[in-house]
């Protein structure tokens, strides 16, 4: 019995038979866009907090001295949190982290989910332990001249 081989046709599945195809370039030809990530609060809420590599990354050697944190759904006020590279990459959020966590109750097993909106501004959404997120309402009772090393909370859980 004589074998037979068969030639791809080049007309499978989304192909137009031509050789060229329709498809994205590979994930590794995009240009990399890290807008949002998340992290998981293991250990103490309040201690400085790293964000991810690759959100670095995406900063493409600019380090920032610092960053502005804007809670979502929860007005304009910025809170101002120092920032720290560790010279192997890596991107930590340091000082007026524990006045933000603290008014926005960051707590262990929280989720916190950012969204980078340029000029140094991150969204923040605060998901509990439940996987559920934390809403807040903002005070018209606040100023936005507060100074961030007040603790009290701006913002009120509904």
């Amino acid at each position: 019995m004589a074998s037979t081989s068969r030639t791809p046709t080049g007309r499978g599945r989304g192909g137009r038979g031509d050789g060229s195809s329709s498809l994205p370039p590979p994930p590794s030809t995009l240009p990399l866009i890290i807008e949002e990530f998340f992290i998981v609060v293991y250990e103490d809420p309040l201690v400085k907090k790293a964000l991810p590599k690759k959100f670095a990354d995406y900063l493409d050697g600019q380090e920032p001295a610092k960053v502005y944190l804007r809670a979502a759904d929860c007005g304009p006020r910025l809170w101002t949190v120092e920032v720290l590279f560790d010279g192997q990459g890596r991107m930590y959020l340091d000082k007026g982290w524990e006045n933000f966590a603290i008014a926005h109750g960051v707590d262990f097993g929280c989720f916190v989910h950012f969204k980078y909106e340029g000029d140094d501004v991150l969204t923040v959404k605060v998901f509990d332990g439940t996987m559920c997120r934390k809403y807040y309402y903002s005070d018209d009772e606040d100023t936005d001249d507060e100074s961030d090393d007040d603790v009290k909370p701006c913002i009120h859980p509904l």
